[in-house]
């Protein structure tokens, strides 16, 4: 047996060596210096204050009847404004609001079966709106415990077009539903 491992001696005096010879050298390595890292430094800042749902009261009235619109004035004397009639909404929650107007001028916001039921509510809607602002989601975040209400917040909130850039991209919008 001792001529079989004869052959093997060779190998394990040279994996020794070659295993020991980091412990054998003469000079230590010399460390090296760690490179000197500029210091952190951390300031608290308060956050921005996001669009609170109560800062936009989006309920609109009822548009009036035939009967309560004024007749026109007529013979008299018509003045001309260099002011431009038209209000161009400044904010994006003066944008929601006019749009939410249009839709009602057009009998698109309350739904003609929640009027005749006297129905009323308030609708807490989740929306997000893409780059181009455009509406890219909506869902019902606080329901009005009317599904009519409910679908008619989400209808009225995604036919919302062209918001301005200063619109954050996702909101808690609440939608009104009175009647007078």
């Amino acid at each position: 047996m001792l001529s079989l491992m004869r052959p093997l001696w060779p190998a394990l005096g040279l994996s020794l060596l070659l295993h020991g010879a980091p412990f054998l050298s003469a000079a230590p390595a010399s460390p090296v210096p760690p490179s000197a890292a500029p210091p952190l430094k951390a300031t608290l800042a308060t956050p921005p204050t996001p669009a609170t749902p109560s800062a936009l009261p989006l309920s609109l009235p009822e548009p009036p009847t035939k009967a309560e619109r004024a007749p026109p004035e007529r013979n008299k004397k018509r003045t001309h404004s260099t002011v431009d009639r038209v209000h161009t909404p400044k904010t994006w929650s003066e944008h929601i609001r006019q749009q939410f107007s249009d839709q009602q001028a057009q009998g698109l916001y309350y739904p003609e079966a929640a009027r005749r039921q006297g129905i009323e509510g308030e609708v807490l809607v989740l929306l997000l709106v893409d780059e181009s602002g455009a509406v890219a989601a909506a869902r019902v975040e606080a329901s009005s415990g009317h599904p009519l209400l409910d679908d008619a917040a989400l209808r009225a909130v995604r036919q919302l077009r062209s918001l301005p850039a200063d619109t954050p991209r996702d909101m808690l919008l609440p939608v009104s539903f009175r009647l007078r």
